[in-house]
């Protein structure tokens, strides 16, 4: 009986760590970039957009497609930076823990 106390207790803790990373995640912000530096997206840590930079070079009719194109390029390179920000956090978090390989938390 004296583990499973001591599992709820792990087990509260891991949730208030858990509140703790979240809030640290929607205030942190990553950067993600495309065509030599010309469109810049900023995200939060969760992936809600916060900014959008662009070279006035690319703000021609005529480049508007290669515009489109830089921004979804840099949208999924600043995403692609939160996931990998999110996934730290957790594994640090969880260092220690009997988790199963491969399970993703938070569930």
């Amino acid at each position: 009986m004296k583990d499973l106390m001591g599992m709820m207790k792990k087990a509260q803790e891991m949730q208030a760590k858990m509140g703790e990373m979240q809030a640290e995640l929607e205030s942190a912000e990553v950067e993600g970039s495309s065509g030599a530096g010309m469109v810049t997206v900023t995200l939060s840590g969760k992936g809600d957009m916060k900014s959008v930079k662009i070279d006035p070079s690319l703000l021609k009719e005529e480049e508007a497609e290669i515009l489109e194109d830089l921004l979804i390029a840099a949208h999924a390179d600043a995403r692609g930076k939160a996931e990998t920000m999110s996934q730290e956090k957790m594994q640090e978090m969880t260092a220690g823990l009997p988790i199963p390989p491969g399970m993703k938390m938070p569930f």
